[in-house]
């Protein structure tokens, strides 16, 4: 039976916190870890390093809350999804009938890679909709950009406020919608010069020489191994599922390496593409789930001149 908010509520049940001081997020957070422990529920907090502090010295001894550990966790969106879905699964498999998490995305993530953040955080609606979990996502008003609430407002169908409050946000867009909006892909400064690399309908192994080439021992192997992987599967996707012309083109920065694929065509079908696996690699989408897991940046542009998916490995965090 599930409690609080949630009560008779099937799936997912997804809130922000939007807190402009310690003391508003422990007033939302602290009953809501409370209630849980109480009720018996998994309970658990996955926030950063100083507010996860800031909340374990506010709670009683033996308070029964678990700290998950952050490491790579937020790394990638894929990994974030893969990992809390194992979680979630393994609760309900030991019989949960309702799951309680306050997690926070690390604030480097509002830079350059927020775009496919923001992805994150509306696939999720769909993505953990199997379980029975009631989840608040802690933004901190005094660090995130205004365009970072923005999205948070249209990701979240909530917000989560001190004295039990719950209130819609009033501009959810449901992730299907969401996530099949043109928003454009802010570039890369590296973009701004001359690619190092242009090729018109390459194969796939053409593809993965020429990122191979042009490494010269600027990323670990793995990375350049995953990069090579990442960019021979969008080619092949391109050219299976595109229109032509295929373009790629290839940038060198002394930190990262950046490419882009382009098509005429409208890109993948599925809204989730990427950050869910396609269960028979129809459209690409066992190939963008890959690429997804592979690179440090992946971002999508669709305009009147076709579809672009950009591949960073490396330090993908430029000032935009």
């Amino acid at each position: 039976m599930r409690t609080g908010a949630a009560a008779g509520h099937v799936g997912y049940l997804h809130e922000a916190i939007l807190y402009d001081s310690d003391d508003h997020l422990l007033a939302v957070v602290l009953p809501f870890l409370r209630d849980g422990v109480e009720a018996g529920e998994p309970t658990m907090v996955g926030l950063d390093t100083r507010t996860a502090d800031l909340v374990r010295r506010a709670l009683p001894a033996g308070h029964g809350v678990t700290f998950l550990p952050g490491g790579d966790l937020y790394a990638r969106p894929t990994a974030a999804i893969r990992a809390y879905r194992e979680l979630l699964a393994s609760h309900v498999a030991a019989g949960a009938t309702q799951i309680r998490i306050v997690g926070e995305l690390p604030a480097v993530v509002f830079g350059a890679t927020w775009d496919w953040w923001a992805r994150y955080e509306s696939a999720i609606n769909h993505a953990y909709d199997d379980f029975p979990l009631w989840s608040m996502c802690a933004y901190d008003r005094r660090t995130a950009p205004p365009h970072v609430l923005a999205d948070v407002a249209r990701t979240h169908p909530r917000v989560a406020g001190p004295g039990g409050s719950h209130e819609p946000t009033g501009v959810y867009t449901e992730p299907a919608s969401y996530l099949a909006e043109c928003r454009p892909a802010p570039l890369d400064p590296v973009q701004r010069t001359a690619p190092l690399v242009e090729l018109t309908d390459p194969t796939p192994a053409r593809a993965r020489e020429a990122v191979r080439a042009a490494d010269g021992g600027l990323l670990p192997p793995d990375g350049v191994d995953d990069l090579v992987m990442a960019v021979s599967e969008v080619v092949c996707n391109a050219l299976r599922h595109g229109t032509p012309p295929v373009r790629l083109r290839l940038w060198c920065a002394p930190d990262r390496l950046v490419v882009t694929v382009h098509d005429r065509g409208a890109g993948p079908k599925d809204p989730y593409s990427g950050l869910l696996p396609a269960g028979d690699g129809s459209d690409g989408g066992l190939g963008l789930w890959i690429s997804h897991q592979s690179c440090d940046h992946v971002t999508y542009q669709r305009d009147t001149d076709g579809f672009t998916i950009r591949l960073t490995a490396g330090n993908p965090h430029f000032p935009v």
